[in-house]
């Protein structure tokens, strides 16, 4: 029998402690299940990671859903579908395309706390337009040691398996370079060794292009290789390093960083580097006078490591996903232009 003195609300009321005490109830089981000794902890939810603009094309490659499982990274999905802006985990800008102002930021419509990503492999002195972006993004990607997600050039990993011989040496030193002007560092200091060196020059620059299969087997046949940057700061070892001296079976002679950067990438007895000589023509009469022991020096390395080289950007959005769990939250680059700058 109903209580007679029990209305309509004070039912409700009832039922809705009831209620609340179910769902307590509920809650703690399902919390006591999650903790308790020897449970499957649930999976982590699938980052999605929003491309706003692919680097360097209007024609993003293909994005399977398993595009970064290929690079070991699981639980990650890159797209460049804009209609995701709502509800992507992370959205991602390269410079390059805000820069030429072919990509705009979608300030209106970004969601409130959803993490932007500023992205860039170039180096400070090809990099313009950073005091328009202060306040905005929350992580860096980038070359730098110092970035949110680290992406390099390349490293060196341990090796499995003997390494492959080193290739025939039959002429001193090789330079690839595109972009040649005489304010460069790198262009003066070539002026500088040129009398006293020889060095075989190729490249858009030379007249002497070399295909993309072309350039390792044609370094290679060298016993130097100027990787020479385009300018010089803080971390900024590019390909010039890893893929056309290291990978290519030849010793790198250096420009860019201090050697202490460099030693903290390789090993210190793989490279030259231009700063340990007063002179050109010093630097020159070391390479030329090199011996054949002393040479072979230079590959110690290679018994135990081997080159990784990191050129595909898809691989670096996948590192987002890598970092993720360790990014700082509420981070925001107010100065972006001081810290790249830097």
């Amino acid at each position: 029998m109903s209580n007679p003195g029990c209305g309509p609300t004070q039912r409700h009321r009832a039922l809705g402690t009831l209620a609340g005490a179910a769902l307590l109830s509920t809650l703690w089981v399902l919390w006591q299940l999650r903790s308790a000794p020897g449970a499957t902890p649930a999976p982590p939810p699938t980052l999605t990671i929003l491309i706003w603009h692919w680097p360097f094309t209007d024609q993003p490659p293909e994005l399977p859903s398993n595009t970064c499982v290929r690079y070991g990274v699981t639980r990650c999905r890159l797209s460049t579908n804009h209609s995701l802006l709502a509800s992507a985990d992370v959205v991602v800008f390269h410079h390059r395309e805000l820069q030429s102002q072919r990509a705009r930021l979608p300030l209106a419509e970004r969601p409130p706390g959803q993490p932007w990503v500023w992205a860039s492999m170039e180096s400070p002195s090809h990099t313009h337009g950073l005091h328009r972006l202060g306040g905005i993004f929350n992580w860096v990607l980038s070359y730098r040691r110092d970035s949110d997600i680290f992406v390099p050039y390349g490293r060196l990993e341990p090796r499995q398996g003997p390494a492959r011989p080193l290739p025939a040496k039959s002429s001193v030193a090789a330079w690839v370079v595109s972009n040649f002007r005489e304010q460069q560092r790198r262009v003066q200091l070539y002026r500088q060794l040129a009398p006293h060196l020889r060095v075989d020059v190729f490249g858009r620059a030379n007249g002497r292009p070399l295909c993309a299969d072309c350039l390792l087997p044609t370094v290679a046949r060298y016993l130097f290789y100027l990787s020479f940057e385009n300018s010089q700061h803080r971390d900024y070892i590019t390909e010039k390093f890893w893929r056309n001296a290291l990978a290519a079976g030849t010793v790198p002679v250096v420009l860019g960083p201090p050697r202490a950067t460099y030693e903290a990438f390789a090993p210190a007895d793989a490279f030259v580097h231009v700063d340990d000589f007063s002179t050109a023509q010093e630097l020159a009469s070391f390479l030329a006078g090199m011996n054949e022991s002393r040479y072979r020096r230079y590959f110690a390395w290679r018994e135990r490591l081997r080159v990784r080289l990191f050129g595909d950007w898809r691989e670096r959005f996948c590192a987002i996903c890598t970092h993720y769990p360790r990014l700082p939250r509420g981070q925001v680059y107010q100065d972006l232009e001081g810290w790249f700058q830097a």
